[in-house]
């Protein structure tokens, strides 16, 4: 799976000369958190909510509260935003930007092409686009774990097994865990009895355990 494809592309975006109190505003009006800065269709920077907060009431104590108010409306975003903006193409893969986010500590990735922005990925679209469809989240069904079963003829005997049985399959991944040296397959099943999918396996000589959706 690519970037490209989980990516936002109705990307809302602003330029450096907008207001701090504009740009929460613009924010809040599309409950989004970050904002690509863009001028004359070159992305300069990235401003996000962090941002503004620490520009907030809290930071300028000093001031009234008219005061306050025009100080938000007179400092742009090209005083706080971030100019070293993470971006990759949208050919990229999901592995390879999970891997940019975690080394560079972000929670955003601006897609771009020829120079221009096509496109914005959030973790949250992450979880939404590639996680939730993989562990099933919010969907119907039942879930086992075959412990220990990660070589392609063992994988082969338990598809088989469910198959058998005429119990679809949703879908199914292998998780490894080195440290405690756990090689488990994972298999969503599409029914809410998985008891007698398990029985079957385990008479494959397998340890399984029916796990809660």
């Amino acid at each position: 799976m690519l970037i490209s494809d989980i990516m936002k592309t109705n990307v809302v975006s602003i330029s450096s000369s907008t207001s701090l109190a504009e740009a929460r505003r613009i924010m809040d009006a599309h409950n989004i958190r970050r904002l690509p800065v863009i001028d004359r269709m070159k992305l300069v920077g990235i401003v996000t909510k962090d941002d503004l907060d620490k520009m907030g009431p809290s930071q300028l104590t000093t001031f009234r509260v008219n005061e306050l108010v025009y100080m938000l409306n007179k400092i742009t975003v090209k005083d706080v935003m971030h100019k070293d903006v993470v971006t990759v193409p949208p050919e990229t893969t999901i592995e390879e930007a999970v891997a940019i986010a975690q080394a560079r500590k972000i929670g955003s990735l601006v897609v771009t092409e020829n120079d221009l922005v096509i496109g914005i990925a959030t973790t949250n679209d992450i979880f939404l686009g590639v996680l939730n469809p993989l562990l099933g989240i919010g969907m119907p069904g039942s879930r086992i774990l075959v412990a220990q079963c990660y070589k392609g003829p063992d994988v082969e005997k338990v598809i088989s097994a469910i198959n058998k049985l005429n119990v679809s399959i949703i879908n199914l991944f292998l998780s490894e865990f080195k440290v405690a040296a756990k090689h488990d397959l994972m298999v969503h099943l599409d029914t809410t009895d998985a008891t007698e999918v398990a029985e079957a396996i385990k008479k494959l000589g397998f340890l399984v355990f029916i796990r809660k959706r």
